[in-house]
This record gives C-alpha cells, structure tokens and sequence, in this order.
C-alpha cells in the first residue's frame, strides 16, 4: 500500500512539474482597454410619432437597463385597417428589433419590426419576410432598409 501511495505522489509531482510555463510579455497579456459604457435613456416612457395626410403612426415604450424594449405600436393607416398593439424587442446597437403583437379584423397576429434610430428619431425598416411559426419575420435583417419618409419624431406621451 505504501509503494502505491509513493508512486502515486511521485506521478502527481512530475505531472506538476511539467506544467506549461505561462508567458509573462506584457505586451500579450495586457489587458483590451474597457469598452465604453452604453448611455440609457432616462426611465420613464419614450414616445414618438409619424403623422402624414390623416395617416398616423404612433409608438411608445421603455428601455431597461438590458436593453430590453417594452411599450405599444399603433399603425393607423389611411384606407386600411387600424393595428394596434403591444411592441417587445431589444434595442441593438442603433437598432430596434421587436415583436409587434397586434389584433386586425379580429385576427391577433404577430410580425417582426424593426426601427433605426438616428438623431432622436426612429426611421421604419422594410425588407424581405418569411412566415414561421404563425409569426412573420424578416428574411434577412442585414438587408433592411430604412425609409426616412416613415421617420417617427419625438413628441410628449399622453397621460392616460
């Protein structure tokens, strides 16, 4: 019993021993320098708008610190249908990315969406979609494109 707890400490110091040497060039293991820290926008609810010849576009919502988005869309179109519903995304980079969850002609449906945000503004973004799972999504969101004709400004929210 005792040759084999020798044996088993001399294996363990030779595997010990032959451990790598670590390299100490600071100019390899310097640290990145710490990326900048995402401002958020203040608490509280974000309200912006589209208005155009009686056609309305409105959206609000909030921003928590993970970037996520929560708040309402409404698309009141002239000579179609009036969406509205409830907006839940993430804001990713300049880019807002969400589910718009909306009720039209009693039919609850569910299509991705997707804003630029430039200089306080949201621009719309349209591209290719595809239907899955019940729910539509663009085909390929590095080819949106942004309309600024559909910029959505700032305004006040409304106190409900």
């Amino acid at each position: 019993m005792k040759k084999v707890l020798v044996i088993t400490v001399v294996m363990l110091s030779v595997f010990i021993s032959c451990k790598k040497a670590t390299n100490t060039d600071p100019a390899e293991i310097a640290p990145k320098p710490p990326m900048e820290a995402e401002v958020a926008e203040p608490a509280g609810d974000q309200c912006y708008a589209w208005k155009s010849n009686g056609s309305v576009i409105e959206m609000s919502f909030n921003i928590n610190s993970h970037q996520e988005v929560n708040g309402k869309l409404i698309y009141n179109i002239v000579g179609k249908d009036k969406n509205e519903g409830t907006l839940i995304g993430n804001m990713k980079g300049d880019t807002l990315i969400a589910d718009y969850t909306f009720n039209s002609e009693g039919v609850s449906s569910v299509r991705e969406v997707a804003f630029l945000q430039r200089g306080g503004a949201f621009i719309e973004g349209y591209g290719d979609v595809v239907t899955t799972n019940d729910k539509v999504i663009f085909k390929d969101k590095t080819k949106l494109k942004f309309d600024q004709k559909n910029t959505l400004t700032k305004i006040d929210c409304k106190v409900e």
